[in-house]
């Protein structure tokens, strides 16, 4: 795997596992302060967690996840798009996700999530539009996973631990970011649409 091909794919997974892990077992002020709280967003305070609540993770399962799942699509995703495309999908998967969040949530002052689901998600799901065909190999399971399974198996995941509003995993982002990453491909790359429906078709 080339570096040169996949700059911010591997920026973006450095970070996140840096950043996660150092406040998950050296500092945890670094997760309270970067929690995502839309009702003190409401108030005009603590702005930049819209895009930092999105470097951290409440334990390693959630950040283990998230990992695997942003390596097996997005570093491909990036050489096949490019880095500034790809750039950009992540930061509206991410601030897609927060808006929807602050909508639902923004008269909750208990409310408190965090995590790059929303950009994952969005990312996963542009990925599939360009290779529907695509399956990963996740051990111990002995088959390979199809990419849209593992995806509609992603969003059913979300939107069942959402209605059970677990830990402060943002579930409510999957969703938000899977629907930014078909538009954005949608209106970046309409023959992408145009060559999966003849497929299917």
């Amino acid at each position: 795997m080339s570096l040169a091909a996949n700059p911010a794919s591997l920026a973006l997974l450095v970070l996140t596992l840096a950043v996660s892990l150092a406040g998950l077992y050296a500092n945890p002020r670094i997760i309270e302060a970067n929690l995502f709280r839309p009702a003190r967003l409401r108030r005009g305070r603590d702005w930049h967690t819209t895009v930092t609540s999105g470097f951290i993770h409440g334990d390693v399962p959630h950040l283990a996840f998230n990992m695997i799942t942003f390596f097996f699509f997005g570093l491909p995703l990036e050489r096949h798009i490019g880095t500034v495309p790809f750039v950009i999908l992540y930061a509206i998967g991410l601030l897609a996700s927060h808006a929807g969040t602050f909508v639902k949530h923004r008269d909750n002052p208990a409310y408190a999530s965090l995590g790059a689901s929303g950009a994952i998600s969005a990312v996963l799901f542009a990925f599939i539009v360009y290779f529907p065909t695509y399956s990963i190999f996740i051990l111990p399971l002995p088959v390979p996973i199809p990419a849209p399974l593992f995806a509609v198996a992603y969003v059913v995941y979300s939107w069942y631990s959402a209605r059970r509003a677990a830990g402060r995993i943002n579930h409510d982002a999957h969703l938000w970011g899977a629907l930014s990453g078909l538009v954005f491909v949608a209106v970046t790359d309409p023959g992408a649409w145009q060559r999966l429906f003849a497929m299917l078709g």
